[in-house]
């Protein structure tokens, strides 16, 4: 998929209306992502199982590399963005058992940080979902209402 239909795909997250509380959660969504004041995208994603570390490693360079080329688009829109570390709303879930509202308890179980902008009313995160050089992979766009932890 090419940047222009990432920045499509993220500019429709931001402009669509979130679910409400109470709302199930929407099967048809990417990734069946998406729940009250929050909604998710899959932008690109594989699973690159063929269990050679050094396909892994270019996959998951590759992934780092799409999501720094759309994070250069859409600051052109938005500003730069900040770049948050999830690991520590993860522990703190775990050791003092902290509740992390969704999307964000969600999102530091699969993502170490994400690149976050203000999007007129709402944040919007974009990040890669792998764990060391495990698959699979995937750049997620996520808008929300809710405050990163």
């Amino acid at each position: 998929m090419s940047i222009a239909r990432h920045v499509a795909v993220v500019e429709r997250l931001c402009g669509s209306d979130l679910p409400e509380e109470g709302a199930d959660p929407d099967p048809g969504a990417a990734l069946a992502r998406c729940g009250p004041g929050w909604r998710a995208a899959e932008l690109l994603g594989e699973d690159c199982s063929e269990g050679d570390p050094g396909l892994a490693a270019e996959a998951a360079a590759e992934y780092e590399h799409e999501r720094e080329a759309l994070a250069q688009r859409l600051s052109a829109r938005w500003g730069e963005p900040q770049r948050v570390g999830l690991r520590g709303a993860l522990i703190r879930a775990g050791e003092a058992g902290e509740e992390i509202p969704e999307p964000w308890g969600r999102l530091c179980e699969e993502l170490t940080e994400v690149h976050l902008w203000w999007a007129e009313d709402r944040w919007l995160a974009l990040g890669v979902l792998h764990h060391g050089l495990e698959p699979p992979y995937a750049l997620l766009a996520v808008v929300t209402t809710e405050d990163p932890p």
